[in-house]
């Protein structure tokens, strides 16, 4: 009988060390598809964003009557460049903090 309620003891002791460890994978999931999101809905604003200042620059360049002069052409292909650049690096650091992210739940797991 002292066996039985030991090996029990034990188990109900255990048990939330079990059920810890798989809550945390379905959480690294959940996490890992949350990020997925975020860096989707943070690729459509920031596309709707340079969208909407490219119209802007188009429009001033229209209403001074530079629609297609060089200068009106060379500043809207540089604020394309910058865009893309800016997009670029924010991907980048988003990428690194989930990693790091990442590395540190195994560390602390």
């Amino acid at each position: 009988m002292k066996k039985a309620i030991f090996a029990l003891s034990a188990i109900l002791l255990a048990s939330p060390v079990f059920a810890a460890d798989t809550t945390t994978h379905v959480s690294d999931e959940a996490v890992a598809k949350a990020h997925e999101g975020a860096d989707t809905a943070k690729e459509k604003l920031h596309k709707a964003e340079n969208k909407g200042d490219e119209l802007k620059l188009k429009a001033k360049h229209a209403a001074e009557g530079k629609k297609d002069s060089t200068g009106s052409k060379v500043s809207e292909g540089t604020q394309k460049a910058w865009h893309k650049t800016k997009e670029g690096s924010e991907k980048a650091w988003d990428k690194t903090k989930q990693g790091a992210e990442d590395l540190k739940n195994k560390v602390t797991e």
